[in-house]
């Protein structure tokens, strides 16, 4: 396991809460974190379990791997590819939540068939998921089939 980079942590933190133009006090709310826990976390003075830091991914609306490796929880080299995938499909501004819960899906779907799925139950719900999408994107396309 990676050793615990809370500074560079802290800074993307600040950096993605910025982005998403909440105030420190908004997240913490959001993430049912302390404002004080959350202040102490973006100056990288504590380290975070895994557990706030999926709270606090969950309330920025970002990959909580990408927090994970953020912080070393999840080895860099090995994750890399998926977590960059992941990151850059959840910063797309021009996507809404849906769509990118969607494109995700499918994105694990098409890793899980190439033998790179690392949570099977994870990857067959995605799966199934994907293929109800992929479904029901053709019955739109192609009523009358």
């Amino acid at each position: 396991m990676a050793s615990l980079n809370v500074g560079n942590l802290g800074e993307y933190l600040r950096e993605q809460r910025r982005n998403a133009q909440l105030s420190l006090r908004q997240l913490a709310d959001a993430a049912g974190v302390s404002n004080p826990y959350l202040s102490q976390i973006e100056r990288g003075l504590r380290k975070p379990s895994a557990e706030v830091l999926q709270q606090v991914a969950k309330a920025l609306r970002i990959s909580a791997e990408t927090l994970y490796v953020r912080a070393g929880i999840l080895d860099a080299e090995r994750d890399r590819d998926d977590v960059e995938t992941r990151a850059v499909i959840l910063a797309d501004p021009s996507l809404n939540e849906r769509q990118k819960q969607v494109l995700l899906q499918v994105y694990e779907s098409f890793r899980k068939e190439n033998g790179f799925g690392t949570d099977e139950d994870a990857d067959a719900d995605a799966d199934a998921d994907a293929d109800a999408v992929v479904d029901g994107a053709e019955s739109v396309k192609n009523p009358h089939s």
